[in-house]
Protein backbone atom coordinates (compact mmCIF):
# COMPACT_ATOMS: atom_id res chain seq x y z
CA UNK A 1 0.00 0.00 0.00
CA UNK A 2 1.15 3.53 -0.74
CA UNK A 3 0.90 4.61 2.87
CA UNK A 4 3.33 1.84 3.90
CA UNK A 5 5.88 3.29 1.48
CA UNK A 6 5.36 6.74 2.89
CA UNK A 7 5.56 5.58 6.50
CA UNK A 8 8.80 3.66 6.06
CA UNK A 9 10.25 6.41 3.86
CA UNK A 10 9.60 8.98 6.59
CA UNK A 11 11.00 6.72 9.31
CA UNK A 12 14.13 5.79 7.34
CA UNK A 13 14.67 9.36 6.14
CA UNK A 14 14.32 10.78 9.65
CA UNK A 15 16.78 8.16 10.92
CA UNK A 16 19.13 9.23 8.11
CA UNK A 17 18.96 12.87 9.16
CA UNK A 18 19.49 11.96 12.81
CA UNK A 19 22.27 9.50 11.98
CA UNK A 20 20.45 6.93 14.13
CA UNK A 21 22.03 3.58 13.25
CA UNK A 22 19.54 1.46 15.18
CA UNK A 23 16.54 3.13 13.53
CA UNK A 24 18.21 2.89 10.12
CA UNK A 25 18.71 -0.84 10.60
CA UNK A 26 15.09 -1.20 11.71
CA UNK A 27 13.24 0.80 9.04
CA UNK A 28 15.41 0.73 5.93
CA UNK A 29 14.92 -2.97 5.14
CA UNK A 30 11.14 -2.53 5.05
CA UNK A 31 11.41 0.55 2.84
CA UNK A 32 13.78 -1.18 0.45
CA UNK A 33 11.61 -4.29 0.26
CA UNK A 34 8.50 -2.27 -0.59
CA UNK A 35 10.35 -0.09 -3.11
CA UNK A 36 11.78 -3.12 -4.91
CA UNK A 37 8.48 -4.99 -4.86
CA UNK A 38 6.60 -2.05 -6.37
CA UNK A 39 9.41 -0.73 -8.61
CA UNK A 40 9.31 2.66 -6.88
CA UNK A 41 12.52 4.45 -7.83
CA UNK A 42 12.19 7.43 -5.50
CA UNK A 43 11.71 5.30 -2.39
CA UNK A 44 14.52 3.03 -3.54
CA UNK A 45 16.77 6.08 -3.72
CA UNK A 46 15.82 7.03 -0.17
CA UNK A 47 16.54 3.44 0.93
CA UNK A 48 19.95 3.46 -0.77
CA UNK A 49 20.84 6.73 0.97
CA UNK A 50 19.63 5.39 4.33
CA UNK A 51 21.72 2.24 3.88
CA UNK A 52 24.68 4.40 2.87
CA UNK A 53 24.49 6.35 6.10
CA UNK A 54 23.98 3.16 8.12
CA UNK A 55 27.08 1.61 6.53
CA UNK A 56 29.10 4.78 7.15
CA UNK A 57 28.08 4.82 10.79
CA UNK A 58 29.08 1.15 11.06
CA UNK A 59 32.49 1.91 9.50
CA UNK A 60 31.65 0.00 6.29
CA UNK A 61 32.91 2.66 3.92
CA UNK A 62 32.91 0.67 0.67
CA UNK A 63 29.31 -0.43 1.17
CA UNK A 64 28.37 3.12 2.14
CA UNK A 65 29.92 4.52 -1.03
CA UNK A 66 28.14 1.98 -3.23
CA UNK A 67 24.74 2.74 -1.69
CA UNK A 68 25.17 6.52 -1.74
CA UNK A 69 26.28 6.48 -5.39
CA UNK A 70 23.24 4.33 -6.25
CA UNK A 71 20.99 6.87 -4.52
CA UNK A 72 22.68 9.75 -6.32
CA UNK A 73 22.19 8.03 -9.68
CA UNK A 74 18.48 7.56 -9.03
CA UNK A 75 17.95 11.13 -7.85
CA UNK A 76 20.02 12.53 -10.75
CA UNK A 77 18.00 10.54 -13.28
CA UNK A 78 14.80 11.83 -11.68
CA UNK A 79 16.09 15.42 -11.55
CA UNK A 80 15.26 15.78 -7.85
CA UNK A 81 17.84 18.41 -6.95
CA UNK A 82 17.03 18.58 -3.24
CA UNK A 83 17.51 14.82 -2.93
CA UNK A 84 20.69 15.09 -4.97
CA UNK A 85 21.98 17.77 -2.61
CA UNK A 86 21.16 15.70 0.45
CA UNK A 87 22.90 12.65 -1.02
CA UNK A 88 25.94 14.67 -2.08
CA UNK A 89 26.15 16.02 1.46
CA UNK A 90 26.14 12.47 2.82
CA UNK A 91 28.87 11.52 0.32
CA UNK A 92 30.85 14.46 1.68
CA UNK A 93 30.38 13.15 5.21
CA UNK A 94 31.56 9.72 4.05
CA UNK A 95 34.70 11.10 2.44
CA UNK A 96 35.38 13.20 5.52
CA UNK A 97 35.14 10.05 7.68
CA UNK A 98 37.64 8.40 5.31
CA UNK A 99 40.01 11.38 5.74
CA UNK A 100 39.63 12.39 2.11
CA UNK A 101 39.23 16.13 2.59
CA UNK A 102 39.41 17.14 -1.10
CA UNK A 103 36.76 14.63 -2.15
CA UNK A 104 34.57 15.65 0.80
CA UNK A 105 34.89 19.31 -0.20
CA UNK A 106 33.97 18.48 -3.82
CA UNK A 107 30.79 16.72 -2.69
CA UNK A 108 29.87 19.52 -0.28
CA UNK A 109 30.40 22.14 -3.02
CA UNK A 110 28.13 20.20 -5.41
CA UNK A 111 25.52 19.87 -2.65
CA UNK A 112 25.68 23.61 -2.06
CA UNK A 113 25.12 24.30 -5.76
CA UNK A 114 22.11 21.95 -5.77
CA UNK A 115 20.59 23.57 -2.68
CA UNK A 116 21.19 27.14 -3.81
CA UNK A 117 19.75 26.31 -7.22
CA UNK A 118 16.38 25.54 -5.67
CA UNK A 119 16.60 28.11 -2.87
CA UNK A 120 16.84 25.44 -0.15
CA UNK A 121 18.52 28.02 2.05
CA UNK A 122 18.58 26.16 5.41
CA UNK A 123 20.25 23.20 3.68
CA UNK A 124 22.66 25.52 1.88
CA UNK A 125 23.61 27.14 5.19
CA UNK A 126 24.18 23.73 6.78
CA UNK A 127 26.53 22.76 3.93
CA UNK A 128 28.39 26.07 4.22
CA UNK A 129 29.11 25.19 7.84
CA UNK A 130 30.41 21.77 6.75
CA UNK A 131 32.65 23.44 4.18
CA UNK A 132 34.18 25.65 6.86
CA UNK A 133 34.90 22.87 9.36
Amino acid sequence: MAHDHELYMMLADTATQLHDLQALQTYTPQLEQLALRDHHEFYLGVAHRAWGVAHRLAGEHTKAHTRLKAALTIFTNMGTRWQMGRTLSELGELERSRSKAKMARDHFEKALIAFEGIQALPDAERVKILLNE
